[in-house]
Parts: structure tokens; C-alpha cells; sequence
């Protein structure tokens, strides 16, 4: 991390990399932690997991029908039925060793009961006369209502081989075999397995807490009036929506009123609950950048005046107060939009914090371009960033029979720019929106950033861009 007093001068002008490197260099896992299924749905598993029995732990029905020995089939037709006796039920549930399928016998079996002793073979309930005597059945009569109760006799229209309709002991999965490795994410599928397996918990990294905080004495939340020179709060509820749909656990805090007292405090209060701290406004070099300036002054600090404060002990203010311990940076980054950024830790648990420009375009691709990649590394992800495709670039939908201007970027910077992209055999992406970072309607219409490099000043149409893939 850069010095406090080079940022001061402004001798450094981070690149994209430089920067995301830096924070990525500084965020660590989360500490793993047993939950239960649900609660770790979505995290990384940090254990193998093995098989503890077989799965299916014995051979069951996979159909409704009769559970038979096969070789008493093997001449049945459509007009020689084999006809069997039948000598009761095994449902779902049951130990099946109630009943002994012998020759000439069946035992109408329900899906997911056990195999009984004897049988080796199920037939379906649609290749007999379901006990009727008439024709094929179409389902299986309940037990209450079976001829006969559940004895009588069944005809058997079709043949069927052994261990025909019958899943196998072990057929899934066996005791001792590897059900999930260490760094698979649980999805739905996992889940299943673990639960199906016996397990009713998973060592995993948790989801971490984040925490977003907008600032700006002109916002207000929506559904409330907006004052003159008012507008609404879209930041904090994009950011919270982008964090969630990263994977981590997110606390909104309403907007923070433009001044350091007031932020510090909300900060110090929200540090217990914060895994990581994103913050969004105040961090450019206006007047008001409350962000800007409630850490900078604290980060420029000596190191040794902040230790002998904490040292003196916990009834000193410095030392109640955990937001005096703080370590951020302001950066100017080379890109556009998105040049104000900060980052650094704050608090005895040294928890980290993005602070990210207030202009909705530019704090939302800020959060992706750092703040999601750093959430998934707490997370213990391997993949951390969005995929990124090369695609050609077309004009924007609506130019008119006039091929527009060629896009333009500014030399030395890496410019993001909102588009709208097509895959398919020959990718194709267009410019939605213009390039202001106040334009959030065009934003809502994005599905990708058209990414124009630090070398590149002019894009002409037809040529290949880089693409950040969004959805």
C-alpha cells in the first residue's frame, strides 16, 4: 500500500490493476466455520467429504408396480399373460423382509420401497392388469382399495429382465467414495447430496458482511418527499444488490449526512457487524467529501502518537473509539469513470474498506471491477472476476443511416463503457447510454462494459473490443 503523504501529493496515479492487486494482496478468507445446509448454501466447502454409506443404502423400487422374480415372466404377452399370486404389499418406508417373493409369487411395490427377499425384478404397474382381470392398468389402486385387499392375483402383460426397474445398492454413490472436494461451492445439487448422504451441516467460509454506506446530505430514501436540491438514494441500494448477488450477507445503512463526526460515528457502529466496509461518495477533492476527510485525517496520524493513545488505556477516547484506528488511502486511479478510489482497513480488526466516487456509473463499476473480486476472495473462490470476451463493435441501436463518430477515450486512461452484447458465433456489443457517470437509465439497460485500454483514444465501428460480461 502507498504512503498517506505520497497520496497527499499526488505524485501516484494508480492503474486499474495496480489497485485491484493491491486490495486483493490485502484481503484474506474468512476463517472457515461449520453450518448447517441451508445457511452454507452459496459458500466453499474447505473439507473433502466422504461417503459414510451407500447410496442407496439398498436395492428399491424405481417404479409402482410388482416386485416379481423375473425368470416367472419371461413367455408373458399381451395374450398369455403370466398370471401371479399375490402376497402383499411393501411400501416406502418398510424393512421388506416382511415378505418373501417365492416362484409364482408378487408383491405390489410402491417406488422407493425396499426390494423384498426372493424378487429380483420389478414390473410396472402399466405392463399388468393391476389385479383387476381386465385390461392394462394405469395406476396402481391404494391399499385400501385393492381387490382382495392386497392378495389376489395380477397378470403380467410384459417380460422383464432381472434387476429391471431396480436401483441398486450403492448404484449412486459408495461407502468411502469421495462425495465433494475441498473448494466446491455448494449449489442445490451439493446440498442434495450432502443431505442425502446424512450430513446436516458443512465446514465452509461463510459469506462475509458487508456493509454499504452512501453519503451525501442531498439524499433522500426512497418514498420519502424530496426536498429542493434533493434527490434519491440509488447508490446504496445498487451496491447492496450487487453485494448480495456476489455471494455476501448485506447491511444497508441509510445515507450519512455531509459531516466527519456523524460518519465516523456510523462507522464505529457498523464495524461490529462488518466483515467488509464499502462506502460510496466523499472521496473526490470537493469541499464536502466527507469520506475523504473523516479518514484521512485519522490515517495521517503518527503510528506511535495512535499506539500510545490506545495504550493509555480503554477510557481514553482513542482507544473507545475504533475508527481511529484506520489505515486508507485515496487513490487517483487512471480510468474512467471511477478515478477517485479508496482503500485500506479500519477498526482493531483491521476490516477492510472500500471507498468508492458517489456518481452512480462510476461507484457501480468500481464495485465491479474491486469490491465484487474482494468479496469472492473472502468467500475462498477460485474465480474472482466477471468472464471477458472479445466482440465487434457496432454502433448503438437507434444511429440513424449516418454511421455515428467513432468512440473516443481519453489517452492514459482504461475507459468502461455501458453496453448491450450479443453472443453467439461472431459476438457482437453496442454502446448503450453516453459516457457520463450520471446516467443510471442507460446503466439499467447494460449488460456488458466495453472496455477501451489506456492506449486506445478512438474505436472505430466493426473493430474488436474487449467485453466485461455482467449478467
Amino acid at each position: 500500500m502507498s504512503s498517506t503523504t505520497e497520496q497527499a501529493t499526488g505524485a501516484r496515479t494508480w492503474s486499474v490493476a495496480e489497485h485491484l492487486d493491491d486490495i486483493l494482496t490485502a484481503v484474506q478468507p474468512l476463517e472457515p466455520i461449520e453450518l448447517n445446509l441451508l445457511d452454507a448454501q452459496g459458500c466453499v466447502l474447505v473439507e473433502q467429504v466422504t461417503v459414510p454409506v451407500a447410496l442407496p443404502p439398498f436395492d428399491n423400487s424405481s417404479m409402482d408396480g410388482y416386485a416379481v422374480r423375473a425368470a416367472d415372466t419371461e413367455r408373458a404377452s399381451e395374450a398369455s399373460p403370466a398370471v401371479l399370486t399375490v402376497i402383499g404389499d411393501v411400501a416406502a418406508g418398510s424393512s421388506g423382509t416382511e415378505l418373501t417373493v417365492g416362484p409364482g409369487r408378487a408383491a405390489r411395490i410402491m417406488t422407493g420401497a425396499p426390494l423384498p427377499p426372493g424378487a429380483d425384478a420389478v414390473v410396472p404397474v402399466e405392463w399388468t392388469d393391476g389385479g383387476t382381470g381386465a385390461g392394462p392398468a394405469r395406476t396402481m389402486a391404494p391399499h385400501s382399495a385393492a381387490p382382495q385387499g392386497s392378495g389376489g392375483q395380477v397378470r403380467v402383460h410384459r417380460p422383464v429382465t432381472p434387476h429391471a426397474h431396480v436401483r441398486a445398492r450403492g448404484g449412486d454413490v459408495c461407502a468411502g467414495d469421495v462425495a465433494l472436494e475441498a473448494g466446491t461451492v455448494l449449489g442445490p445439487p451439493q446440498i442434495a447430496l450432502l443431505s442425502a448422504i446424512g450430513r446436516p451441516a458443512a465446514r465452509v467460509r461463510p459469506r462475509p458482511r458487508v456493509v454499504v454506506l452512501s453519503t451525501g446530505s442531498e439524499l433522500a430514501q426512497p418514498g420519502e418527499e424530496l426536498a429542493a436540491g434533493q434527490i434519491y438514494d440509488s447508490n446504496s441500494f445498487a451496491l447492496a444488490a450487487a453485494a448480495k448477488d456476489a455471494g455476501a450477507i448485506v447491511y444497508r445503512v441509510g445515507a450519512v449526512t455531509d459531516d466527519a463526526e456523524t460518519l465516523r460515528a456510523t462507522i464505529e457502529d457498523q464495524l461490529i457487524r462488518a466483515d467488509l466496509l464499502v462506502t460510496t461518495g466523499g472521496v473526490s477533492v470537493g469541499a464536502y467529501d466527507v469520506v475523504k476527510e473523516a479518514l484521512t485525517s485519522v490515517a495521517e496520524e503518527e503510528p506511535e502518537e495512535r499506539e500510545g493513545e490506545a495504550a493509555e488505556g480503554e477510557e481514553g477516547e482513542d482507544a473507545e473509539r475504533a475508527v481511529h484506528r484506520a489505515h486508507v488511502d485515496f487513490r487517483t486511479l487512471a480510468m474512467q469513470p471511477g478515478k477517485p478510489q479508496g482503500f485500506g482497513t479500519i477498526g482493531p480488526d483491521r476490516t477492510p474498506i472500500l471507498t468508492l466516487p458517489g456518481n452512480p456509473v462510476s461507484s457501480y463499476v468500481s464495485f465491479e471491477l474491486f469490491v465484487r473480486p474482494a468479496i469472492r476472495a473472502m468467500m475462498g473462490l477460485a474465480d474472482l472476476h466477471r468472464p471477458v470476451v472479445r466482440a465487434t463493435l457496432l454502433p448503438p441501436h437507434g444511429a440513424g443511416d449516418e454511421e455515428p463518430a467513432p468512440l473516443t477515450s481519453p489517452e492514459g486512461k482504461r475507459q468502461f463503457l455501458r453496453g448491450t452484447y450479443t453472443g453467439g458465433e461472431r459476438p457482437e456489443v453496442r454502446p448503450v447510454g453516453g459516457s457520463g457517470s450520471h446516467l443510471i437509465g442507460a446503466l439499467a439497460h447494460a449488460d456488458a462494459l466495453i472496455v477501451l485500454p489506456e492506449t486506445v483514444t478512438k474505436a472505430a465501428w466493426g473493430g474488436e473490443v474487449e467485453v466485461v460480461l455482467l449478467g
